[in-house]
């Protein structure tokens, strides 16, 4: 699962999320500031932040500008606001934002741009180790560094039918069917294992892969 930063003045709202979080499974650290989250996100290289637009020091969408600028926004950062205007969101979203999420935050909608955060994180590192790997020379093994979280082996597994040109949506279907189908042939096509391995649960696995059009015997005949 992902390494998740979580920057709010508010208690209630850190202690919150860091619980729905844990939950299912995250790592999560918190930060009350932007002093705190400079230094969480240099020491822990979050997958992913959640950033409160209001505090009181350092308002997020400059804490936000900062990373751009200094070109230390290398992962999804997910905005949160309880009065922000939409112009504010829009900045926002224009500076590098992913997406935002307006207070009280439900748990559905919480998970669900968490979610959608982590899988377009995962097509943006494939589609870089695809790159790295067409621009390296013939012959040259690619460094594990140009490999994506999920895991070198699926990453360029998977992007050896990446068709780039695709829109985003239809770009992270392609890599998460590559990335279950990866999973289900490692595990013999067991639901169970590959629900444990990928972090979700069974019957959210289940629509997913119908969703995604994946043989769900394929998996059972390569592992046999």
């Amino acid at each position: 699962m992902a390494n998740i930063l979580v920057v709010d003045d508010e208690l209630g709202i850190r202690d919150l999320l860091s619980e729905i979080l844990n939950d299912e499974g995250h790592t999560v650290e918190l930060a009350e500031n932007a002093a705190q989250a400079r230094d969480a996100r240099n020491r822990m290289r979050p997958d992913l932040v959640l950033l409160d637009i209001w505090m009181p020091d350092t308002d997020g969408v400059t804490l936000l500008k900062e990373w751009s600028t200094g070109g230390l926004l290398n992962m999804p950062v997910i905005m949160m606001s309880g009065h922000a205007t939409i112009d504010t969101a829009v900045d926002a979203i224009r500076i590098g934002a992913q997406a935002f999420l307006e207070k009280p935050i439900t748990l559905q909608k919480l998970l669900k741009t968490v979610e959608q955060g982590l899988a377009r994180e995962q097509v943006r590192q494939a589609a870089a180790a695809y790159q790295a790997a067409q621009s390296a020379p013939a012959g040259a093994a690619v460094t594990p560094q140009a490999a994506p979280a999920v895991g070198a082996d699926a990453a360029l597994q998977g992007s050896q039918s990446f068709n780039l040109d695709l829109p985003l949506r239809d770009a992270r279907d392609a890599f998460e069917k590559a990335y279950f189908e990866f999973h289900l042939a490692n595990e013999g096509g067991s639901m169970t294992r590959v629900a444990d391995k990928t972090g979700l649960e069974r019957t959210h696995l289940y629509r997913k892969l119908k969703q995604l059009g994946v043989d769900l015997s394929k998996g059972k005949r390569n592992g046999n």
